[in-house]
């Protein structure tokens, strides 16, 4: 069985990216000739091309996207894993709005594609809870999602 593949977010994933959720981000890193995957919330898509993260400055992520612009994003939403394609940048080293250091990374979207095997679907998407100070977190969990909101690419 063929599965369709599209170049743009459909209408379910871009809703589900216009608030923080649980995603998966695949870098490549050249030194191991490696994947390097990190599970992120802090992901806002503008518009059905273009996907924003926040990543903390230090991240492998950071110089892996410097060094080679190929990206996979995964997240889980409709009962299915899709896979996200794109070519990102490393638009912002710092986003000087939020209190901790955080680069902003914008992706191109080139392909969207249902990852799922056959015969199969998800019956509940992650859950995630924040375990450090509830306040806190949701204090610097607004921040940082409307400075990505508000940066423009």
């Amino acid at each position: 069985m063929v599965k369709k593949t599209v170049t743009l977010l459909n209408d379910s994933l871009f809703k589900l990216l216009q608030k923080e959720c649980f995603v998966i981000v695949s870098t490549s890193d050249p030194n191991e000739n490696t994947p390097y995957v990190n599970a992120i919330s802090w992901v806002y898509a503008p518009d059905v091309e273009t996907i924003l993260f926040a990543v903390d400055t230090k991240s492998k992520a950071v110089q892996n996207i410097k060094d080679n612009k190929q990206i996979a994003i995964t997240l889980f939403a409709d009962e299915t894993t899709s896979i996200i394609n794109g070519n990102a940048t490393v638009h912002r080293e710092n986003l000087d709005e939020v209190p901790i250091k955080l680069s902003l990374i914008s992706v191109k979207v080139t392909e969207v594609r249902d990852g799922m095997f056959y015969g199969a679907k998800i019956s509940q998407p992650p859950v995630y809870e924040k375990t450090y100070d509830p306040q806190a977190a949701a204090k610097l969990d607004k921040q940082v999602m409307a400075a990505l909101k508000k940066n423009k690419i």
